[in-house]
């Protein structure tokens, strides 16, 4: 993800404080003989203060960024949980026992170079044996963690542990869909409930990389979802690029621009020339009037209102979205936020979501 700063480790080590203020250890421990121990379990919003007599509680000290930090916490205490829960089993509990870890060997990354169709013709085995090692790597670590995980979910099935531990509450932002141009339009946009916004940077490579997964989602939820398109140009060269495709909007040719500047947007954004002759590919009839629009700067401040109203939700980086129920009459979105050029698993998990509640 393309970033505007990133947050420091005195903020990681206050979010991890406020995440564990009044919880309590999560595993029965064994109980002394005719005494009975009770124990509090894990709150995910504990009361952090009390003014007053008024309670504060830890989801009123959230925000968009804070919350996605929470939620990238929670996933690595889930995994370290489930670790220690093995642990503390395996001994009374062997069929829990992990599968062998083996560490990757120099051996391993031979075999991969000279078994792997393609990989020899990218360059030598000195000269990938670096990136071939991390790849082995992630595939292991990826392994080990479905095991722990089937393991783990096992050993809750089976009532040898009791899971208390729940990621962060939902944290729910109102985003205006503002100039954003929409892909269904006409009667096609009618009684549509969930809405997928997009925020990005033609110069961003993780923009580009997620169009394919976009263009899919478009296509799967065609009759249910509308998605729209707002520019966070966080280079400066992106703002032309930015404008430029705004111009073509004018013409309706707003996608199939958008399409061509993902793929060489470093090459158009040199040229003005290059961008005439894409504009021309995708459609764009009027050139003289479209020459005009990107001499006269006519959406230097549309693409700025965009930027600063991302600014304003929390937007840090590209690319950034925003999936929640769409009000059509107030032109609002009301959801969640995340960045990243994610699987489309994220994409379908929440968008399936919000469409079961539009249908509640």
């Amino acid at each position: 993800m393309h970033g505007i700063f990133k947050l420091g480790f005195p903020f990681f080590l206050a979010t991890l404080f406020l995440s564990f203020t009044q919880s309590k250890p999560i595993l029965a421990q064994p109980q002394e003989e005719n005494k009975a121990e009770s124990f509090d379990t894990y709150s995910n919003n504990p009361v952090v203060a009390i003014a007053e007599g008024h309670p504060i509680l830890l989801d009123d000290l959230k925000n968009a960024q804070i919350h996605e930090m929470m939620m990238r916490l929670y996933q690595m205490q889930r995994a370290l949980l489930k670790q220690k829960v093995m642990k503390s089993l395996v001994e009374t509990h062997p069929e829990l026992e992990s599968q062998d870890d083996p560490q990757i060997t120099q051996k391993d990354i031979q075999e991969f170079y000279f078994n792997e169709a393609g990989i020899k013709e990218l360059g030598s085995l000195e000269q990938l044996q670096g990136q071939i090692r991390n790849y082995l790597e992630k595939m292991r670590r990826q392994g080990f963690m479905a095991d722990l995980d089937a393991r783990y979910q096992m050993a809750v099935e089976k009532g040898w542990v009791v899971d208390y531990f729940k990621p962060p509450n939902d944290f729910l932002l109102k985003a205006n869909v503002g100039s954003a141009v929409l892909w269904f339009r006409g009667k096609n946009a009618q009684g549509r409930k969930v809405f997928v916004m997009e925020y990005s940077d033609f110069l961003c490579p993780f923009c580009k990389k997620v169009q394919g997964t976009l263009r899919e989602l478009r296509r799967k939820y065609s009759d249910s979802v509308q998605f729209g398109y707002r520019h966070f140009p966080l280079h400066r060269e992106a703002r032309g690029l930015s404008e430029a495709v705004e111009c073509a909007r004018d013409q309706g040719r707003f996608w199939q621009f958008q399409n061509l500047i993902f793929m060489d947007a470093r090459r158009l954004q040199q040229s003005k020339l290059e961008i005439i002759r894409n504009a021309r590919r995708a459609g764009v009839r009027d050139i003289p009037s479209f020459e005009r629009c990107l001499d006269s700067g006519k959406y230097q401040k549309r693409v700025q209102n965009d930027f600063e109203e991302g600014i304003s939700l929390g937007i840090q980086g590209t690319p950034t979205f925003i999936i929640g129920t769409y009000n059509q009459s107030t032109a609002t979105i009301n959801g969640e936020m995340f960045s990243g050029a994610v699987e489309s698993s994220k994409f379908i998990n929440l968008i399936e979501k919000y469409l079961n509640h539009s249908e509640e």
